[in-house]
């Protein structure tokens, strides 16, 4: 018993620090959502313009902590120390809240990946926070190390990719947690998320290559990920590798008969 109290503790601690919702598990009894074969061109439109914003407020982010730091180490005021202590938690907050700079809707919830079919092999729920809470440090430590052999700025190609990296990956969040396009999420994750992921981790390496070997570890993650996401498209009906229209359909007449 107190075995599975830790646990719950755990998971409810893991999960509020990554921000997921359990969500309600159960679908309206009422409507349901109706897919059509055809491509939601304002779907693509929202997606693509979505994401190019939120790099744009995330480089802008990058430019006042820039001058922020360049403020912080030319007055004597602030100890050393300071700076790369600022620099951490802008970049914890950066890697766990990263969503907060998208116009999209990037809730993290369990709901899609507790209701589909999922191979024998799927890790359980919580180890998804559980790792992406590791992978939150390994990017605060690979990039503050990145940060430093740059010295001190932030508007350089590495942490521009990262940013990058980070805004592909809430809107592939939204694609697939969200809207459960289950389609259209297999592609997306190949060349959203984990293609960038290794871009970053190259770059990283490049630049010090501890950074690299820090961050390699996402890389891992995304690849079971991508395979998972892959298997989860294929047990649950293949649809087309596209954004499907969305159509509301009410059900409650026939919940009547």
């Amino acid at each position: 018993m107190n075995k599975s109290n830790n646990s719950g503790i755990i998971g409810q601690f893991v999960n509020t620090v990554m921000g997921v919702k359990s969500g309600n598990q159960q679908q309206s009894l009422n409507t349901s959502i109706a897919t059509t074969q055809e491509l939601d061109i304002r779907a693509v439109l929202v997606y693509t313009l979505g994401t190019i914003l939120q790099i744009l407020v995330m480089l802008l982010v990058l430019l006042g902590m820039e001058k922020l730091v360049m403020f912080i180490d030319n007055n004597s005021s602030f100890p050393g120390w300071f700076s790369t202590l600022l620099t951490g938690l802008f970049f914890a907050v950066l890697s766990i809240r990263s969503r907060i700079f998208s116009l999209l809707d990037n809730t993290r919830s369990r709901q899609t990946y507790d209701q589909v079919i999922r191979p024998r092999w799927s890790p359980p729920p919580l180890a998804f926070p559980i790792v992406w809470m590791i992978i939150a440090v390994l990017r605060v430590i690979s990039s503050v190390l990145v940060w430093q052999q740059m010295n001190h700025q932030f508007l350089v190609l590495p942490l521009i990719l990262f940013v990058v990296h980070l805004a592909l990956g809430d809107t592939w969040n939204t694609i697939f947690t969200v809207e459960r396009r289950l389609g259209a999420a297999v592609p997306v994750v190949i060349l959203g998320p984990w293609l960038s992921a290794v871009v970053v981790t190259a770059i990283y390496w490049q630049t010090n290559p501890i950074a690299g070997m820090t961050l390699s570890f996402s890389c891992v993650w995304l690849t079971v990920a991508a395979v998972l996401v892959f298997r989860i498209w294929q047990l649950n009906g293949s649809e087309p590798l596209y954004p499907l229209k969305l159509a509301p359909v009410d059900r409650s007449i026939n919940t009547q008969n």
